[in-house]
């Protein structure tokens, strides 16, 4: 089923048609900023589209792209997005596909035979992620050897069909270039340091009534949906060690599986917890998320694998305390700017979470830091100004080439 949202605050439309093809998931932030700096048309898994929100925030806003929806499971949508692509590849100047797995090599092979280029955007370390399944004994051994050889082949086609490999981060950058040489830097959405911003002490105390958060706790923010390479046993434990030492903390995790959240929670520590743990469906990334980060007291990011990390950049954006655990690209990112314990350690992220409320200001100060290297490196403005630009140099390369191969064929 094909939509087209009626033009709003977006920008004019640029010269490149990109076609977005989204495999899964995607941020509405992303959507709207893409549609910003291009003619946009974005293939998505109906059954996603829907379930994750995204329908509903794109019906609330005025942006400029055609949506076409494909219903099915995962093989259905990957024959069905291909059979669509190679209809009408031909009308874009270039493809950008979401990862470099299933879709993208839809976007690939469609690509290469109807000439149009392809930019893959990478978010996560795959095979790092896929382990931490059978790290939760989710799957068995042989499912799990099977699945990282599917991966790793799927990971070497995709670099080598790609125009360009646009990893988020510097720890992305690595792992997308064991299986590309033509590698940069994207900051998907980046972050919006206007909105995500520093609340003084008055500030935050309104927003916690306005929200419903108690403001007379130490408020710890654990903002993450609940995967399989997400760590909240860590963090729930670590709330629960600083507790019984004598913090009068308070846990809250927003996202989505919170309801999965907080069974967890009464798993590991028993009713009691509902005293102190808060779970709260994902809200609004355009309009609200960015005053829970503003109004509490720190970011807990507890991780077996991770990417960017975009809630602990969202965190520093505010000058919000974070502290994360030592993996992926919170270990590279994160250096300096944030409190950094070993994986899976509740005991040191616990001592990191009372260092934090001993020393406010020296964390904020720290905090404040990262604030600056937001601004440099992930603010929103950047992101997109970049990423424009690859679109525009892949768009302009590939019809240089086509033209000369005309040429040389007349």
């Amino acid at each position: 089923m094909a939509v087209s949202f009626a033009p709003g605050r977006a920008a004019a439309r640029a010269a490149q048609r990109v076609f977005f093809l989204v495999e899964g998931f995607t941020d509405i932030r992303f959507v709207a900023g893409l549609s910003e700096i291009c003619e946009l048309t974005m293939v998505v898994p109906a059954v996603e589209y829907r379930a994750s929100g995204l329908a509903q925030r794109l019906a609330e806003l005025s942006l400029k792209l055609e949506l076409i929806e494909i219903g099915g499971r995962r093989l259905a949508f990957q024959i069905g997005s291909l059979a669509w692509l190679m209809r009408h590849a031909a009308r874009f100047d270039v493809i950008l596909a979401q990862e470099a797995l299933r879709g993208a090599l839809n976007a690939n092979l469609a690509g290469r035979l109807r000439r149009v280029p392809v930019v893959t955007y990478i978010g996560i370390a795959p095979v790092e992620y896929f382990r931490c399944r059978r790290e939760r004994q989710q799957i068995g051994r042989i499912r799990a050897l099977a699945g990282e050889a599917v991966i790793r082949t799927l990971l070497a086609l995709n670099g080598r069909l790609a125009a360009r490999t646009l990893a988020m981060g510097p720890y992305v950058r690595g792992v997308a270039e064991r299986y590309s040489s033509r590698v940069g830097i994207g900051r998907y959405y980046g972050v919006d340091t206007a909105r995500f911003r520093p609340a003084d002490a008055g500030e935050r105390t309104a927003l916690r009534a306005r929200l419903g958060l108690p403001h007379d706790r130490f408020m710890v923010l654990f903002a993450s949906r609940i995967s399989h390479e997400k760590d909240p046993e860590t963090v729930i434990r670590a709330v629960a060690s600083v507790r019984a030492r004598g913090l009068n903390a308070v846990l809250i995790n927003l996202g989505g599986g919170w309801q999965e959240f907080l069974a967890l929670a009464r798993r590991l520590c028993g009713p009691e917890v509902d005293e102190w743990a808060i779970g709260r469906p994902a809200v609004n990334p355009l309009t609200e998320v960015f005053d829970y980060f503003r109004c509490t007291d720190v970011v807990a990011q507890a991780s077996l694998a991770e990417g960017a990390a975009f809630a602990t950049l969202e965190a520093l954006a505010c000058a919000t305390p974070v502290v994360a655990t030592a993996v992926g690209g919170m270990a590279i990112q994160l250096d300096g700017l944030a409190q950094i314990v070993p994986r899976g350690d509740a005991n040191a992220m616990a001592e990191a979470i009372l260092w934090v409320a001993a020393n406010c200001e020296a964390a904020r100060a720290q905090a404040k830091l990262g604030r600056d290297y937001v601004n440099a490196e992930w603010n929103r403005d950047k992101a997109f100004a970049d990423l424009r630009q690859v679109i525009e140099e892949v768009a302009t390369s590939a019809s240089r080439w086509l033209h000369s191969r005309q040429r040389s064929h007349a």
